[in-house]
């Protein structure tokens, strides 16, 4: 194999690889004698057909077997022999058009990682703003917990229906006086006041009472997620089947022991420790933030472009899918579009971070175990089907990449918590509200990481989705609305690829997939959820 180096530039890297004619025929020699033994011909015995006639009979898928075989071998030397590490898969093509029994020329481009410079890791100053819980606090806990678990009693015969009362119901809805799917149901309950159903419908239910029969008119909001109802009033006829009132849930040890526990002390306990996994939580963030900061300030280097366009590409598009969900998309789509460049420099501050991260871990021995990888793996697994969760294992261990990005999040917190044990750290005690504060404020964001405009402080917007909120990009959670400003790092750990993805990994099952097959008691339309 001739190799020539077409292009050296920045990150990027170009080659031509000439694989001859020679070096073709010895893989199509060594795959005729391999498939030979299990060639079956009539007027031949098994393994004795002539390898001349399985040369004629299969010789053209052989021939393209050992063209293939023999490119991504001359890619792999290519890379381990100019000690390249890729920034993403390398491109590969055919120059011209292969002629079987010829030499064939190879395209390969790709970037590489760049050389990230010793991380100044030794100086860090950190602050960690802390909050104690207040039996305050957790009371109110109790009370929110104690109305969620309302008794309901009927009400008397002639009890007109209040705000906190709950109505059983059955209904018809339609429009122009025609039906509509899903605006028929019977035995459905809700509780006036909490703003389950579309606006106004649960006002007119005030006064009712067991028994009573009425039509309401109420107007489909125009944002609501049908558009054939968004905007259009509807009727619906409603016999109200029963009124209940709720009764005085009383915060004791009975109270408790209904939860499964077996004392409110146990209760009263167990709503503490959430209360600081919260609260200790905000105050990761707000430390890791600041963290982030100080690397981004004091390191600058080029990173991949294409590393680049894959960060915006995803951050791009949660923002375009919450740009849908806005009360006038179009609106909301042309300031992101006004807002483009910014983005795309939280993806190369992203970028950045994560190979800094990267080195930082690899140079200090920061690892993940592989008892804590197979945990990363089986709590993946648990997001498909059973049937589908073999296939997801299969496809872990086959694609290297795949693996990768489901370590990639563990190894940034371990890369964390490694600089936060060097950092030099003092503790302020301060209230929720200004640890909440400090998070959301210009000070909390205008500086290093969760920045594009670190010189210029640009007042944050008030809608934004995620940029780079929490972990790595390859993480798989539920994505929290964030602001421009919270662009963290693309990648903690930005391992070469092997090669492209060959296989997709099985769908998730969609939520519900295990639940009872039984019918489902239709509702009247619900407000549409973001």
């Amino acid at each position: 194999m001739q190799t020539v180096e077409t292009l050296n530039e920045g990150l990027k890297r170009a080659y031509t690889l000439k694989i001859t004619a020679k070096d073709i025929d010895k893989k199509v020699d060594a795959e005729v004698k391999r498939v030979a033994p299990q060639v079956r011909m009539p007027g031949f015995r098994p393994g004795k057909v002539p390898t001349n006639l399985i040369r004629k009979m299969h010789g053209e898928a052989i021939a393209q077997d050992a063209l293939n075989s023999s490119i991504q071998e001359g890619v792999q030397k290519l890379i381990a022999d100019n000690k390249l590490r890729p920034a993403v898969s390398p491109s590969v093509s055919l120059e011209g058009e292969y002629a079987p029994g010829g030499d064939a020329e190879i395209k390969v481009e790709l970037e590489v990682l760049p050389d990230v410079p010793t991380p100044a890791i030794d100086g860090l100053k950190l602050e960690r703003l802390t909050v104690p819980v207040s039996d305050d606090e957790v009371n109110v806990q109790l009370k929110q917990l104690a109305g969620q678990q309302k008794a309901w009693t009927d009400a008397p015969a002639k009890h007109k229906a209040a705000e906190g009362d709950q109505v059983t119901m059955d209904f018809a809805g339609s429009v122009d006086g025609v039906a509509f799917d899903g605006g028929t149901g019977t035995d459905m309950s809700v509780e006036i006041g909490t703003g389950r159903l579309i606006p106004g419908f649960e006002d007119q239910l005030v006064g009712v009472k067991s028994g009573d029969e009425k039509t309401i008119d109420v107007t489909f909001p125009a944002d609501y997620g049908v558009p054939d109802l968004a905007g259009k009033l509807a009727q619906f006829a409603l016999k109200i089947t029963a009124v209940k009132t709720a009764g005085e849930t009383v915060i004791d040890d009975d109270f408790a022991k209904t939860l499964g526990l077996q004392s409110l002390e146990q209760l009263t306990g167990l709503l503490k420790g959430q209360l600081e996994q919260q609260l200790n939580g905000l105050t990761r963030t707000y430390m890791k933030r600041k963290l982030l900061d100080q690397l981004a300030a004091g390191h600058d280097f080029e990173v991949p472009p294409s590393m680049v366009d894959a960060e915006f590409e995803q951050i791009w598009h949660q923002l375009q899918h919450e740009a849908e969900h806005e009360a006038d998309p179009e609106a909301a789509k042309a300031e992101l579009e006004a807002e483009r460049a910014d983005y795309v420099k939280i993806a190369e501050r992203r970028v950045r971070l994560g190979l800094l991260l990267s080195e930082i871990g690899t140079a200090n021995g920061v690892e993940v175990t592989p008892n804590e990888m197979n945990q990363l793996i089986t709590q993946a697994a648990a997001q498909y089907s059973p049937n589908d969760r073999e296939r997801f294992y299969q496809y872990v261990r086959n694609e290297p990449m795949a693996a990768a990005q489901l370590r990639a999040p563990l190894f940034e917190d371990k890369v964390v918590d490694f600089l936060f044990d060097k950092a030099d750290i003092s503790d302020r005690e301060v209230t929720r509200e200004a640890l909440e504060a400090a998070i959301e404020s210009d000070d909390g964001f205008d500086t290093g990481t969760h920045t594009h405009d670190h010189d210029n402080h640009k007042p944050r917007k008030s809608k934004k989705a995620e940029a780079g909120e929490g972990e790595a990009k390859a993480e798989k959670k539920p994505a929290a609305k964030a602001k421009k400003a919270d662009a963290e790092p693309a990648e903690a750990e930005a391992e070469p690829a092997k090669k492209p993805a060959a296989k997709k990994a099985p769908a998730k099952k969609a939520e519900g997939d295990e639940a009872e097959a039984k019918p489902a008691k239709k509702a009247p339309a619900k407000k549409k959820a973001d």
